[in-house]
């Protein structure tokens, strides 16, 4: 069971890729349009580094049970 769920707001994201290349357990990817996009957040341990370096707010981590 995930421990952790990732939420990407394709409204407010820019696909400026600093959380793909920061996240230390490849849970993004790009599309073929080249938008950043959450790949898989099952390995996710909530580090939450994509969350902090994100300058547009378009991430949300959250425990799983909250």
């Amino acid at each position: 069971m995930k421990k952790f769920k990732v939420e990407l707001f394709r409204k407010m994201c820019k696909s400026c890729q600093l959380c793909m290349f920061i996240c230390p357990k490849e849970v993004f990817g790009v599309n073929e349009r080249g938008q950043v996009v959450v790949l898989n957040d099952e390995p996710c341990i909530g580090c939450l580094q994509c969350y902090n370096i994100c300058p547009d707010f378009a991430l949300e981590v959250t425990k799983n049970g909250d």
